[in-house]
């Protein structure tokens, strides 16, 4: 084998080993009937006035936006998503690319059948009017249940089967979170 054949096999080696690591699209939003897997839930149901609400603009973007309202104990606005189950790993990330007005917003994952118990949650900040990609690391989720954190239960990737966007940063005001999409699988390494 000469040097050209050897170069050319090991560069078909090392582009078949990044397309398998590659991370898979969790959700997109370039089609609007993706809207039917995701809901809002704001601190209304505990007697709160906050107002966040959600739609997917003509770019292919979902806009998580609205009011934050402290009043009625009130404090926080979430959207969220049911699918299936995304067939994580405990090394894998969570990846997001989002655009946000400065705020620090958390990204929730729901492990089970239900989305109203315990979440699995990490901050972020976002950067004003700037896209951002945010990964999630697995073994960063804290659990937490109507504010608590419950450091005894660890998140099992495997069970993953929704995700969403809270805002609960005790500024009331209005605010708005755009995500172009998310992804998962194991991070994504940057070639020198």
């Amino acid at each position: 084998m000469n040097r050209t054949s050897v170069f050319s096999a090991l560069v078909i080696c090392l582009a078949t080993a990044i397309s398998v690591q590659a991370q898979q699209t969790l959700f997109e939003f370039d089609d609007p009937s993706v809207a039917r897997q995701w809901q809002a839930v704001n601190d209304g149901v505990m007697g709160g006035r906050s107002d966040g609400r959600f739609k997917i603009n003509s770019e292919g973007v979902m806009e998580f936006f609205g009011n934050l309202s402290l009043e009625n104990n009130g404090g926080f606005a979430s959207v969220r998503a049911r699918g299936n189950q995304f067939g994580l790993g405990k090394s894998d990330v969570i990846t997001a690319r989002v655009r946000g007005d400065g705020r620090e917003y958390k990204f929730n994952v729901y492990a089970g059948r239900t989305m109203g118990g315990i979440s699995y949650r990490q901050s972020f900040q976002t950067k004003k009017d700037e896209w951002i990609e945010v990964q999630f690391p697995m073994d960063k989720f804290a659990a937490s249940w109507r504010g608590r954190n419950y450091r005894d239960q660890k998140l099992d990737p495997s069970k993953i089967t929704g995700v969403g966007f809270l805002l609960g940063d005790k500024k009331p005001g209005p605010f708005k979170l755009e995500v172009e999409w998310i992804k998962g699988g194991p991070a994504e390494r940057k070639i020198q």
